[in-house]
């Protein structure tokens, strides 16, 4: 009976002593764009999927939670949207087992010796920052595509024949190293006519990215070269230093160089620029938010040639509404040599683009940037002229899904001046088919109508697609009727516009496209325009 009772003492006693809770103090070692790193004294009581919590007016709020660990150290998920620091104290709710004394066995037989077992204790290996992160973000990742395209006009006054070479390569974390590089070049000539590109080198070679960026760690970076910055876009490629430093969810930057030439898109280190900005980024991926605030200062030479600041925001103001904007105002100007000081909104474009149902979309845009130059357009001359005339002012969009392969929308923009000059209204519709019964193809049917203080136009379209081998060879047939009538004049062109092409995968990589097009006009003239194209991408 004693032995019983003895036994039943050191169970209640062993039971009341494992379950105290304890409080153990750790502090953040460092911050990511991902995880948070907490160091303790050790790890050996706590577990996988633990919360962590700080202690704030004597309340402990839930602020992290454990996703790995080593003896020392943890690494941990936010749970709020708000950034921890370093050295930041952080507290974990453990439980302590104690060791429980075996009971004393009376009259019991001494035990046979055993041979002495040694205990491998598996522990978790050391976790740093760089070493994490690492693996999860420098890891290397390698896209590029080179190609070779040929362009030729025949028309019954000219025969144009145009080659252009292309180059894009972006290598994320080379060899899972900290550096990345980005590059797109393009060469293009006009057969017999090379003495034009030994005139001018920057004509012929276009230069869109070449950079290579160091990140020192997960939250900063370092970039070198040509290259267009995701949080001030609409400034264009900056030719120099980018530097981005993250904390929280704040980005702060600096650069400083040049800016690319008017002209032909070279360097130019006459066209000096310096600047900083500040960026916060939301933390989950619910409603992301990216907003950017900067300051630039462009010089001409030596001298001051502007100076502004920048505004960029990306995000969702609610659920399926999102809102895309950015604008420019001046704080500098010289005009005639006389420089002055002045506050001018410039460079002004703001989009939104709301879901309203499952079939329902709509958007609405407005557009005022200005001196938006196109260094490469293979477009026909009737894009360009809607592109040219639509681009800035007021723009209303919607579409809407009647069945599910059923897609009918339009497009309706309007550009205005104070003195009526410079006028156009367009509108665009159009209703999509995404597969045709029995011919399994796609079909689009549009409407165009254009209307300035120079020309009145009218276009009709349908465009057959058709994968005619499944993966491997895709086809397009389509045909436009074009009527101008230009108002200075009262002269009236009609064309009929009918085209095709081909798309023909050649090996897993390797891609040919085959274009043509014939351009008929009700006087008689003829242009038939020849494209084929070569890509290998890798």
């Amino acid at each position: 009976m004693k032995k019983y009772l003895n036994l039943l003492f050191f169970v209640l006693i062993g039971a009341a002593l494992h379950g105290q809770a304890v409080l153990e103090k750790g502090t953040v070692s460092f911050v990511s764009s991902r995880n948070v790193y907490v160091k303790f004294s050790s790890t050996e009581n706590i577990n996988i999927g633990d919360t962590l919590f700080v202690d704030r007016n004597g309340k402990l709020i839930p602020v992290l939670e454990v996703n790995n660990k080593s003896s020392t150290s943890t690494v941990c998920t936010p749970l709020l949207s708000e950034g921890m620091e370093v050295s930041q104290e952080v507290i974990a709710k453990t439980v302590r087992k104690k060791e429980i004394p075996e009971p004393k066995k009376e009259n019991a037989p001494p035990a046979p010796p055993q041979e002495k077992e040694v205990a491998v204790e598996r522990a978790n290996p050391v976790i740093t920052p760089e070493e994490e992160e690492g693996e999860a973000l420098f890891r290397q990742k390698v896209r590029g595509r080179a190609s070779v395209a040929s362009y030729s006009n025949f028309s019954d006054y000219q025969n144009l024949h145009r080659m252009r070479y292309a180059f894009s390569f972006r290598g994320e974390n080379l060899n899972n190293s900290r550096f990345s590089t980005d590059s797109y070049i393009t060469f293009r000539h006009t057969l017999n006519e090379w003495e034009q590109v030994k005139e001018n080198l920057g004509n012929a070679l276009k230069v869109y990215a070449l950079s290579v960026k160091y990140d020192f760690t997960p939250a900063s970076n370092l970039t070198l070269g040509r290259k267009i910055n995701p949080r001030m876009s609409s400034v264009g490629a900056i030719d120099g230093l980018q530097y981005e430093q993250g904390v929280g969810n704040f980005i702060f930057g600096a650069i400083a160089g040049s800016r690319p030439d008017y002209s032909d898109y070279s360097f130019n280190l006459n066209l000096l620029q310096v600047g900083a900005y500040a960026s916060y980024v939301s933390a989950g991926p619910a409603k992301f938010q990216q907003t950017t605030f900067g300051f630039l200062e462009q010089r001409n030479k030596s001298e001051v040639d502007r100076r502004f600041v920048y505004f960029q925001h990306s995000g969702e103001l609610m659920d399926n509404l999102h809102l895309f904007g950015s604008f420019e105002v001046d704080l500098f100007e010289k005009i005639n040599n006389e420089a002055k000081n002045a506050l001018r909104l410039t460079n002004m474009f703001v989009s939104l683009r709301y879901r309203l149902s499952r079939n329902w979309r709509v958007s609405v845009s407005y557009d005022n940037r200005k001196n938006i130059i196109y260094y490469e357009s293979y477009k026909s001359f009737i894009d360009r002229l809607i592109e040219d005339e639509t681009r800035q002012g007021l723009r209303f969009g919607v579409n809407y899904r009647p069945f599910n392969l059923v897609t009918v929308g339009a497009n309706a923009s309007w550009r205005f001046q104070k003195n009526g000059s410079n006028l156009s209204k367009n509108l665009n519709t159009y209703v999509n088919i995404s597969r045709l019964p029995l011919v399994n193809a796609r079909l689009s049917l549009t409407a165009n109508f254009l209307q300035t203080n120079y020309l009145n136009s009218r276009i009709f379209g349908a465009r057959l697609s058709k994968d005619i081998i499944k993966r491997r060879l895709n086809g397009d047939l389509y045909y436009r009727n074009v009527n101008y009538l230009y108002g200075s004049n009262e002269t009236a062109i009609r064309q009929n516009i009918a085209g095709a092409s081909l798309s023909l995968v050649l090996m897993k990589h390797l891609t040919m496209y085959l274009y043509y097009e014939g351009t008929f006009d009700d006087k008689g003239q003829t242009l038939h325009r020849f494209n084929s194209r070569l890509i290998q991408r890798f």
